[in-house]
């Protein structure tokens, strides 16, 4: 027992280091630009000024990260998994008419697009807030801030196809020693001007905020960019659990972050013309180049939390159904959730750089910086609602005023945001509207279609009734046919028969069926149905976190149902040539993006790992 003890204290401390890793790499290394950027919106560096900032700070800190997330929404997960897909998947479990299902869908895929523009923008304000470090070591050094960033990003980027598994292991022991710095030289500030301690009382931020409405609300466009990030330990709980990630948070990133906060408003109380760049300007100047070193390994792994996240975000999403078929690569054997997709790295990589060299400074990029955020954050307090009341029967005479405040407060900040719109908030906003639009076509596309099939739909049983009347000829060997469903006969199984009058004297069904649920059990995955006339449906039930194996679960039917041999074996894919029929310029507009991804979405026999040589593919036109 006493092994058991320390085994499982030893395993509790590992996934607390990693937390402060890939959980807290982002808001970690908000206080580069935060404070510097709401000192700035406030009209500048007076005591007053000071107080009211930290104050805002201190208890958005508190508010949006403490109790909403860390105490409420973690809460609302999916089996232990959390983010804006696996909040999606619970709601649309749980509704009660088509109306609420595309209303929770059409949230669920604008917190997704929205987490795309804040993983564009986050590798940029991140690097390049901390190159601007060069500056403060010496002026001369300016000219070299955008290439070092540039070539930083590009190099970043290259080495995404590699996988995380190396440099993540390096994560949690640079995450510790960050953290810990930024404690360090916070406390040391307070120290010498402890008169920045009255910033903890709330009054002086919402003091502030009654008697100058106008500027209060425009500071809380940048006060935001300090709790940006904090949505990452809802997206990342499945990883590591919701103790760590809450015991991490409270004992080591918000103190830490709150010292260095408070520690950047006593420099500034005593040192006006620090607002260059206070957090640089808190270090002794002999600690000036490791801090820019530390500090731009510290914003990497921001920057790694975010792409990462969004790959897997992709992944769901293609689980699901919700975007078209991509190559999604993983790359760990242990960690299923650890994926790669090139054609988001390399869409992420050029806005990316293009941001870094259209805004130029971390300055500006902070004007595009926030808006995507608090609209994921608002869209997740929206669902979480819906959740806690119809999942987990929270009381409405508990969950209205909880939730209510929660949504006023995420309200404040989207709409303070949104008066930067014109200075480059625009730009997560077009990010977020062309992929949420892409998004809504596949999705009303994708349904048209299957209404399209339906039509034409032959069900299963009168099918088998039928041939075993009038039997084609069978011929040795298994065909195994990827369907939709197991209900209805695939259109491949009807072309075929059509054109070689054959049927295979083994035929089976295979359904890939994803779940609302990240993982499904071993002993819940493979379900096998016996039929008439050698005939066998096959449901292979997988989460939306992991992929299919198809070839592994031929093994378990060689070895537990099946007698048969891979090279007798075929396999039938359903092509279709659709054919645009709709009547309004919207539908056709809609239908011509949904035919255009179609057509050149990562085909199935790759995507299911099929050998090709055994894939036989059958079709015909369908209008939709």
């Amino acid at each position: 027992m006493k092994h058991e003890s320390r085994q499982d204290h030893s395993s509790a401390s590992n996934l607390t280091v990693a937390a402060l890793g890939v959980v807290y790499g982002d808001i970690g290394t908000s206080p580069l630009y935060a404070f510097k950027q709401s000192v700035e919106a406030i009209g500048g560096p007076s005591e007053g000024n000071i107080l009211a900032v930290l104050s805002l700070i201190l208890w958005s800190l508190i508010m949006v990260v403490t109790v909403k997330y860390v105490f409420v929404i973690l809460k609302a997960n999916n089996n232990g998994e959390g983010g804006s897909i696996a909040l999606t998947s619970i709601a649309l479990g749980l509704v009660r008419s088509n109306r609420e299902r595309w209303i929770f869908l059409a949230m669920g895929l604008l917190g997704v697009a929205m987490f795309y523009g804040d993983s564009i923008i986050t590798p940029a304000i991140s690097v390049l807030s901390a190159i601007e470090g060069l500056k403060i070591i010496a002026p001369s050094l300016d000219a070299y801030v955008i290439p070092v960033t540039l070539v930083l990003i590009a190099a970043f980027f290259a080495i995404q196809r590699f996988g995380t598994n190396a440099i993540g292991r390096l994560f949690g022991p640079i995450m510790i020693v960050w953290f810990l710095t930024l404690a360090a030289l916070g406390l040391g500030a307070i120290v010498h001007n402890p008169l920045v301690l009255q910033s903890i009382n709330p009054l002086y931020g919402l003091g502030f905020l009654a008697m100058h409405p106008g500027v209060g609300f425009v500071t809380l466009g940048a006060v935001v960019l300090a709790v940006t990030g904090g949505e990452a330990l809802y997206a990342d709980m499945g990883h590591f659990g919701i103790i760590p990630i809450r015991r991490t948070w409270l004992w080591i990133v918000l103190p830490s972050l709150m010292l260095n906060y408070l520690g950047q408003g006593s420099l500034l109380l005593s040192d006006p013309t620090a607002l260059e760049n206070p957090f640089y300007l808190l270090a002794p100047s002999w600690l000036l180049a490791p801090m820019v070193i530390l500090s731009t390994l510290a914003t990497i792994i921001a920057s790694q939390a975010v792409i990462s996240g969004a790959f897997s975000i992709t992944n769901q999403a293609v689980q699901l159904g919700y975007i078209p078929r991509i190559k999604v690569v993983h790359t760990s054997a242990e960690a299923m959730g650890q994926v790669y997709v090139n054609y988001v790295n390399v869409f992420l990589f050029v806005c990316v750089e293009l941001l870094v060299l259209s805004f130029r400074s971390s300055d500006a990029l902070a004007n595009a910086y926030g808006i995507a955020v608090t609209g994921t954050m608002a869209l997740n307090t929206a669902q979480a609602y819906f959740v806690m009341v119809r999942k987990e029967k929270w009381k409405p005479i508990y969950a209205v005023p909880v939730f209510a405040t929660l949504l006023v407060i995420d309200l404040g900040f989207f709409s303070a945001n949104a008066l930067k719109f014109v200075d480059g908030g625009w730009f997560p906003i077009a990010v977020a509207s062309f992929l949420f639009f892409i998004m809504i076509a596949w999705n009303t596309g994708r349904g048209r279609l299957l209404a399209a099939r339906s039509v034409r739909k032959q069900p299963l049983q009168e099918f088998l009734d039928s041939i075993q009347v009038e039997g084609p000829i069978r011929v040795p060997g298994t065909a195994i046919f990827m369907v939709p469903d197991v209900v209805n006969v695939p259109h491949s199984l009807l072309y075929s028969l059509r054109h070689y009058r054959t049927l295979h004297e083994r035929v089976i069904l295979l359904h890939v069926k994803t779940e609302m649920v990240p993982w499904v059990k071993t002993e819940d995955m493979i379900e096998v149905t016996h039929l008439d006339n050698n005939f066998h449906a096959v449901v292979l039930h997988y989460g939306f976190f992991e992929m299919p194996r198809i070839l592994r679960a031929l093994a378990y039917l060689r070895v537990n149902e099946f007698v048969f041999k891979l090279h007798d074996v075929s396999f039938f894919m359903g092509t279709e040539h659709l054919i645009n029929k709709a009547q309004t310029r919207w539908d056709r507009l809609a239908d011509g993006i949904f035919i255009f991804l179609h057509n050149n979405m990562y085909r199935a026999r790759d995507y299911f790992q099929l050998p090709p040589e055994h894939v036989v593919e059958v079709g015909g036109q369908i209008e939709i």
